[in-house]
């Protein structure tokens, strides 16, 4: 059978399981190039807000460089919270991309409640294979201990019964000039025919597919690839906790102009899904702890620089610190593992006044999250002797001209992406930039 032309043709249709950044991102452009997906979510809010033509993460639309509106107008794309839908036959290609995660750990439970549905589906079907492409991160070996398995436990054989691959996503998302059709898109099956079913598929949207010679190589690759990136942060806080007096942020942007060397700038840290994980997702298989210590190094340094940056702000006095930025990421609402949230509890923790602002979470929220109130941006700034600013939202760029009148009783500005590097501060203030001399 030939997949690619029966989804072109409207005779099959993609199920997409999970709704979020990854899910949602794959049904859009699958249903840009007229391939019907459907989208399933436990959240009903979620699935309503997509039936009704709008995206459930605003942000998204700027980064797709498209809305769904039109998609979901022609019944491109539509979404559900009854997985019951995807009995029908006409289901026979099906993506998962539901989280791993939970409290910064690996975790699976949810990944094989998906599983448990989808073999009553799968055994079902009598025509057509249906096609199982896993795009969450997987530890390694994942597929071989305990998918492959799992499927095996119930008479089900890859390659036999259906065809199963991994290729895992990469977040485009740090990256505006990208997008899901042109970013390198690695892939892997069990046999070479299940490889070439899924390139077909994939081809659909993605221009620069790398193939896999397994799955076990393509599952590795996401969380490998992010643990050399986290590696590297990480190694940018070291070397700026080492050298104090240096502008480690300046030395790092020279050293990355040789060719074959990347570099990042000290900071808060790593935060969002992929980044802070993978070196967790890589050593989960692990045994001998006397292996990767590069990597058990990396989770130290990573997860105790933000506090360090607090003690820093305690030991230089401020008693009334703002914070901008909860997401991770700018132009994102991602608060998953946000480097910001134990900086804040930490200053909580020791006595400290904090407050919070982002243009992306309701005052509700951010007390949910983070434990503060919400102030009103930029009239209250005027209230902190210290202002963080921890992520470049679009919105803290706004009105920089006459941000200094709203600074009457500030101090010092701690700046993690050079948002303001280009405002006249009065001398009474102290600016500075992470990374800088004694920036921590």
């Amino acid at each position: 059978m030939n997949y690619k032309n029966y989804l072109k043709k409207g005779k099959s249709r993609i199920a997409v399981w999970g709704s979020g950044y990854i899910g949602l991102s794959t049904m859009a452009f699958f249903s840009r190039k007229k391939i019907k997906c459907v989208g399933y979510d436990i959240n009903e809010k979620t699935v309503d807000t997509i039936n009704s033509g709008k995206l459930p993460i605003t942000e998204l639309k700027d980064w797709f460089g498209f809305d769904i509106k039109s998609s979901v107008k022609k019944r491109y794309l539509q979404a559900s919270n009854d997985h019951k839908i995807f009995y029908n036959d006409s289901f026979n290609v099906h993506f998962i991309a539901i989280p791993t995660e939970k409290n910064g750990k690996p975790f699976f439970d949810i990944l094989f409640n998906v599983l448990e549905k989808l073999i009553k589906i799968i055994k079902t079907k009598n025509k057509i294979r249906p096609v199982v492409i896993i795009e969450s991160t997987l530890t390694p070996q994942c597929s071989e201990k305990k998918i492959i398995p799992f499927f095996k436990k119930h008479n089900l054989v890859p390659g036999k019964d259906f065809i199963y691959g991994v290729a895992p996503r990469r977040d485009w998302f740090v990256e505006g000039t990208k997008s899901l059709v042109d970013i390198d898109r690695v892939f892997g099956s069990t046999d070479v025919n299940s490889s070439k079913i899924i390139k077909d598929i994939l081809s659909i949207v993605c221009k620069n597919l790398h193939e896999a010679t397994s799955h076990k190589v393509s599952e590795m690759v996401k969380s490998i690839e992010n643990a050399y990136r986290h590696m590297e942060i990480t190694l940018a806080n070291q070397l700026s906790l080492a050298y104090p007096n240096e502008n480690m942020r300046e030395v790092l942007k020279l050293v990355g102009t040789k060719w074959n060397v990347g570099t990042y700038h000290p900071g808060f840290g790593t935060g969002g899904y992929c980044i802070p994980l993978s070196s967790q997702y890589v050593l989960k298989e692990v045994k001998n702890k006397s292996k990767l210590t590069l990597l058990r190094e990396t989770i130290k340094t990573d997860t105790n620089i933000n506090i360090l940056i607090a003690k820093s702000l305690i030991k230089k006095g401020y008693k009334k610190i703002g914070v901008l930025g909860l997401s991770y990421k700018g132009n994102l609402k991602v608060d998953i593992l946000s480097p910001v949230i134990p900086f804040i509890k930490y200053l909580k923790s020791r006595g400290i006044s904090v407050s919070l602002f982002d243009p992306y979470y309701s005052i509700k929220e951010i007390k949910q999250i983070a434990g503060v109130k919400s102030f009103k941006y930029p009239q209250d700034l005027n209230k902190f002797d210290c202002i963080v600013i921890s992520i470049d939202h679009k919105e803290f760029k706004t009105k920089m001209k006459s941000i200094t009148k709203y600074l009457s009783n500030c101090k010092y500005i701690l700046d993690n992406m050079k948002v303001w590097e280009k405002i006249n501060f009065p001398k009474r203030i102290t600016y500075k930039i992470s990374g800088e001399k004694n920036w921590i």
